[in-house]
């Protein structure tokens, strides 16, 4: 008789951490989290801890085998994702570094991803030329790490002995050192490294061999390339060791197995970024309703190479879209094209909204009916979404419109209230909305709310429109989280982007899952090892898309409607005015600029 053998996945989000304990068919068996806090002691200064989010990560993993009743000895296999968070790590003890505003709290370790303190920097660096920026959508985001760790530089207090404390800083992805926590190595990953360090792997650039001494110190930052880049993780294949995802990194600690109630037999999976586990936990997944497309291209590629054009857009606070593919392509505005980070010698691009979920939950606790809402949807028994789905058809009805989509027909919302991440790639856009009355009922709630929706699905197809005119053939989009109950969303996304839309079994638990199922693939090598097991010929990326398929249930699919449907038409015409909000946006405060600096000049005479 086979023994079972079970996998954890670790999921750290921007305000929770979440464990799952999955079974060898896929299903969860386990579920648990636990709320994780922010600090912003500054404006656009967000920090958190490495120190909390481990011992929440210790907390949900006890929990979902307490709650499963799965011996520990039987999980062999945890994989972690985290957001692409920096932290900051003292190397000469290896415990927190602060990372400011207030550098004496040590405990405050990590910079998060949404934190905007280095405009400077990241204006300074994109300045620079260097080559990669090329692979980067041709410019750092604010929200990199590389970016961060320049801030750092140019901030951190001098300690006791006169030095700056930032010479006795090693830095890491937040998943990298969740991974480094976990088994004491300090191997990294090409998920963290290409995709927010800087890092260009080799062979791809003539003048790089992975981390590149010349760029960081033009950007101000030559101690990290001292002693083969050894703060960074070292050079790759000579001090240092780089995984791609589907490798094995390696067992746990005696000590990171006692705290997280597991063993030494279990082995841990190389770490990827939150949004890359949601396409690991989500593109593999059949549909109910077969895609021609899709059925087309899997009977024409082999492995890991189906996903090409299969589109993941992990949605939670903001939304990251990431396509695989098996040669390079350049997306003006999103990010990469980053080799290695899915499959050796694939290419994956992202891009990103920086504002999704939290655009609708800003949109409803900002507008004066808000309380109504919340009152209004209790009452009925329902989410709060559900409730304005509903009131949105009964408007229709009371309003004789021809659609829910014809009730926003004159609302212009454009929402990027926390700047543009992709395709503009503009940290200085902000929210426009044209067409709003004195009207502060629950019904305008309901239309302003519809034109958040709306937005969100334009800019998606803004997204797609610029990746497919650089070459990548989207078939479908694969959606993740919450966002997929949301079915007036599911049909503005595939209206507005004429595709069709794939909705996974588990939709609050996609990105999660697809970090257990690293999980899998750590405990096939846990198995080899402990002699369980024959190591085969396969690949990496194959065997990664097998364990992807095996694990992966049925998903549901929204097809997009005919272009004569009125309600195509609509969005068609509103996605030119969508464009014309930015360009006219864009324009405005080129003007103001313009003015502003002529008053300067003329106030210097």
């Amino acid at each position: 008789m086979t023994v079972p053998v079970y996998y954890v996945g670790v999921d750290v989000g921007t305000g929770s951490a979440r464990a799952a304990l999955v079974d060898q068919k896929g299903a969860i068996l386990g579920l648990a989290e636990k709320p994780i806090s922010l600090g912003e002691l500054k404006e656009n200064y967000i920090t958190q801890s490495s120190t909390e989010i481990w011992d929440a990560i210790c907390y949900c993993v006890k929990a979902t085998i307490a709650e499963s009743k799965v011996d520990p000895s039987s999980i062999l296999g945890i994989g972690i994702d985290a957001t692409c968070s920096l932290v900051s790590i003292k190397e000469s003890d290896d415990s927190p570094m602060g990372v400011g505003p207030d550098f004496t709290d040590n405990l405050q370790n990590i910079i998060l991803w949404m934190d905007h303190r280095a405009e400077e920097e990241v204006a300074m660096i994109n300045q620079t030329g260097d080559v990669s920026l090329k692979y980067v959508g041709g410019g750092f985001s604010i929200e990199m790490e590389i970016v961060k760790m320049t801030w750092l530089k140019n901030h951190m207090p001098k300690g006791a002995d006169g030095e700056s404390t930032f010479s006795d800083c090693k830095f890491y992805d937040l998943g990298d050192y969740l991974t480094h926590k976990a088994t004491g190595e300090e191997t990294r990953s090409f998920c963290s490294c290409v995709c927010k360090q800087g890092m260009v792997p080799q062979g791809i650039s003539s003048d790089r061999n992975g981390w590149s001494k010349e760029f960081l110190s033009r950007i101000g930052v030559p101690e990290l390339a001292e002693d083969n880049f050894r703060r960074l993780g070292g050079l790759p294949g000579v001090t240092g060791k780089y995984t791609t995802t589907g490798e094995t990194v390696g067992p746990l600690t005696a000590a990171a197995a006692k705290e997280l109630g597991l063993t030494t037999k279990c082995y841990v999976g190389s770490g990827v970024i939150d949004a890359y586990a949601g396409w690991i936990g989500t593109v593999a997944c059949n549909t109910e309703v077969p895609i021609p497309s899709l059925q087309l291209q899997d009977q024409n590629k082999e492995g890991i190479a189906k996903a090409n054009g299969r589109l993941a857009a992990i949605a939670g606070t903001s939304t990251c879209h990431i396509c695989l593919d098996e040669k390079a392509i350049f997306v003006p505005g999103v990010w990469g094209p980053y080799r290695d980070v899915i499959g050796k010698g694939f290419w994956c691009a992202e891009g990103g909204q920086s504002c999704t979920g939290a655009l609708l939950a800003h949109v409803l606790t900002s507008h004066p009916a808000y309380n109504k809402l919340v009152e209004a949807a209790k009452n009925a028994g329902v989410s709060k979404f559900d409730y304005l789905n509903r009131r949105l058809q009964e408007l229709k009805g009371a309003r004789g419109e021809r659609s829910i989509i014809s009730l926003g027909k004159n609302l212009f919302f454009y929402g990027d209230f926390h700047g543009n991440r992709s395709p503009i790639a503009d940290p200085h856009m902000k929210a426009s909305i044209i067409g709003q009355s004195m009207d502060v009922s629950l019904d305008s709630l309901a239309i302003e709310y519809l034109g958040a929706c709306e937005f969100i699905a334009q800019q998606t197809r803004q997204i797609v429109e610029r990746m497919e005119e650089s070459g990548y053939k989207i078939q479908a989009i694969y959606m993740s989280g919450g966002q997929c109950r949301n079915e007036l969303l599911m049909r503005l996304l595939a209206d507005c982007t004429n595709m069709p839309i794939v909705t996974p079994k588990y939709i609050d638990a996609s990105v999660v899952f697809g970090a257990a199922m690293l999980g899998a693939v750590a405990a096939e090598d846990a198995l080899i090892d402990q002699g369980e097991r024959k190591k085969t010929s396969e690949s990496v990326s194959d065997r990664l898309w097998r364990i992807m398929c095996e694990l992966s249930a049925s998903g549901k699919v929204v097809f997009p409607r005919s272009d004569s449907e009125p309600d195509r038409k609509l969005l068609s015409v509103k996605y030119k005015i969508f464009l014309d909000q930015i360009r006219t946006q864009q324009e405005y405060r080129k003007m103001v600029a313009n003015t502003e600096d002529a008053i300067s000049n003329y106030l210097k005479i």
